[in-house]
C-alpha cells in the first residue's frame, strides 16, 4: 500500500468525505444502555454509542456523553446507574429510548419496557434485558484536547457492584456472548449490527 492508496487527513482541518469516518472506523462499539434516577425520583433510560469496560479489578465500565445529558446529571446527583445489555430482540425499544423527551418523562414507559428493581442500587434495570450491571459512580471526567481545551463531552465511570445474567445464556459455567444476540454500533448514526454465534471465532494467545 502506497501513500497514493491512502486517504489522509488531519481532523482539525476536516475529513474531506461525505461523512466523518471516525466512529465508522471504531466499530463495533458496545451500546451503553444506561438507566438512572435523579434526586427527585425521575427515571431515565438512554443509549450511548461511546461505551466500554475499562478495568477488571475493580470492574469498571463507562460511557461518554456529547454535551451534558440527563444521564450524567442524574448519576452525579445520586451516584448510581445501571447498564442494560441491548439485544436484537430489544433493538426497537432501545432505539425508542434515544428520543429527546422532557426530563420527567419515563423512557421505560415510552419504549414499553418493564422497570425491574435492582438489589444494591436505587435505579431500575430493564427487566427484558438478559444482562444488567448495577453500578456506583467512581468518576465523571470532562474530556479535553491535547491543548487542554475542554470538550463538550463527559466520561462517566462506575464500579460494577452487582450483576444480573439470564441463566439461559450460561452453558457449563461460561457466559455465551453470541447466544444473547447483542447489537452493537457499526458506524455512523443509525448503523448497527447483530453479533451471532456463527460469526464468532477463537484465537489462542501466543503466550
Amino acid at each position: 500500500m502506497t501513500t497514493q492508496d491512502l486517504h489522509f487527513y488531519e481532523p482539525k482541518n476536516g475529513h474531506g468525505l461525505k461523512h466523518d469516518p471516525f466512529n465508522a472506523i471504531i466499530a463495533p462499539r458496545p451500546i451503553g444502555w444506561i438507566s438512572s434516577r435523579d434526586g427527585n425520583g425521575n427515571i431515565n433510560l438512554a443509549p450511548y454509542s461511546f461505551f466500554n469496560a475499562f478495568c477488571y479489578v475493580p470492574p469498571i465500565i463507562g460511557f461518554s456523553s456529547t454535551n451534558w445529558k440527563d444521564s450524567a446529571g442524574n448519576i452525579q446527583e445520586t451516584g448510581e446507574f445501571v447498564w442494560n445489555l441491548a439485544t436484537m430482540d430489544l433493538a426497537k425499544q432501545m432505539n425508542a429510548t434515544a428520543a429527546h423527551v422532557a426530563r420527567d418523562v419515563d423512557e421505560f414507559k415510552v419504549a414499553g419496557l418493564t422497570a425491574a428493581p435492582c438489589k444494591l442500587v436505587n435505579v431500575p434495570r430493564v427487566a427484558e434485558s438478559p444482562v444488567a450491571f448495577e453500578c456506583r459512580l467512581t468518576q465523571i471526567i470532562q474530556l479535553q484536547g491535547k491543548n487542554g481545551e475542554k470538550a463538550q463531552a463527559w466520561l462517566t465511570l462506575g464500579e460494577v457492584v452487582a450483576v444480573h445474567i439470564d441463566r439461559a445464556f450460561i452453558k457449563d459455567g461460561v457466559y455465551q456472548t453470541g447466544l444473547a444476540h447483542p447489537i452493537v454500533r457499526a458506524g455512523r448514526r443509525g448503523d448497527y449490527f447483530e453479533i451471532k454465534p456463527e460469526n464468532m471465532f477463537e484465537m489462542i494467545r501466543p503466550d
